[in-house]
């Protein structure tokens, strides 16, 4: 009589070529690295190290949390709330359901500012709407001799944004301010150049939004009735803080280039332009005070 045959192991390669089919099953979108995010989450260790070790079995302890995030996973929360961090402009920063998630388009904010404050020069730059502090605390990592003022009207947001610019050691030229626009500032103070990722999506089309989006911040995503809510007072109270010369460039969505350039124009600033991500979409209007 032949012995039983053990149980085959739940190793690193079983187990990611195991949920990388269930998930493909389940339509979640890129299911092979979703599925080794959340396995070097999981085991501590990086996506590289998990090909250097694929047959390592997991302990049950380690099955269990996996299963857990896979289930979350399934139920839409997004991976990055997930596994507690996004990549943003060469740098990882800490995200959870406080804040919305920086996207790849917003480093053109980044960008932005990057092409109008050389290096070594003194400048004062305001990022409105921080959320999780990823432009700002971006800006102020490139360029050293820059002092980052930042505001957002959620306190959740702003203890994300104070812990990102801690982790990356730039609090001490980063000023977070807690309320809405440029409220929470002092009346005289001006900047050389102002930043914003602000809500912009239309109330309406909110509930149309994928399922994993629909997890993020309603506060950071609803631009009012007509998308502009927000970006609207923003565009009127920042042009009168800028220096002269001073720069304004704000994250839109792809069919709101001539509504926001418009209000750009009608605020007094010059120079105004419409510019695309990489997916030729329109993405950011900037303008010069001049």
């Amino acid at each position: 009589m032949s012995e039983a045959r053990p149980p085959e192991a739940w190793t690193i390669r079983r187990v990611l070529d195991w949920t990388r089919g269930h998930f493909e099953k389940q339509a979640i979108d890129a299911p092979r690295l979703t599925a080794e995010l959340l396995l070097a989450h999981v085991l501590s260790t990086t996506r590289v190290k998990l090909f250097m070790d694929l047959d390592r079995p997991l302990t049950k302890d380690e099955l269990g949390t996996y299963r857990g995030l896979i289930q979350r996973r399934l139920a839409h929360e997004p991976t990055q709330y997930l596994v507690g961090h996004k990549e943003f402009y060469g740098r990882r920063f800490a995200v959870d359901p406080r804040v919305l998630i920086p996207r790849s388009e917003t480093e053109l904010l980044v960008e932005a500012a990057l092409q109008v404050v050389p290096k070594g020069a003194p400048a004062r730059v305001l990022d409105v709407c921080t959320g999780s502090g990823c432009v700002g605390v971006s800006i102020a990592a490139e360029r050293e001799s820059a002092s980052v003022w930042a505001t957002d009207v959620s306190a959740d947001a702003l203890a994300v944004a104070r812990a990102n610019a801690d982790a990356l050691g730039v609090s001490a030229r980063v000023t977070f301010f807690e309320g809405p626009w440029l409220a929470p500032l002092p009346a005289d103070a001006r900047f050389d150049v102002v930043v914003s990722n602000p809500p912009y999506v239309p109330s309406g089309e909110l509930p149309t939004l994928q399922a994993e989006v629909r997890k993020e911040p309603p506060l950071a995503l609803d631009g009012g009735p007509d998308g502009l809510a927000v970006i609207g007072p923003l565009v009127a109270a920042a042009a009168p803080r800028l220096t002269p010369g001073g720069w304004l460039a704000l994250e839109i969505a792809e069919d709101q280039g001539a509504r926001v350039k418009a209000l750009l124009e009608d605020a007094g600033l010059a120079d105004v332009r419409v510019e695309r991500d990489l997916a030729r979409h329109e993405r950011l209007v900037l303008g010069r005070r001049p």
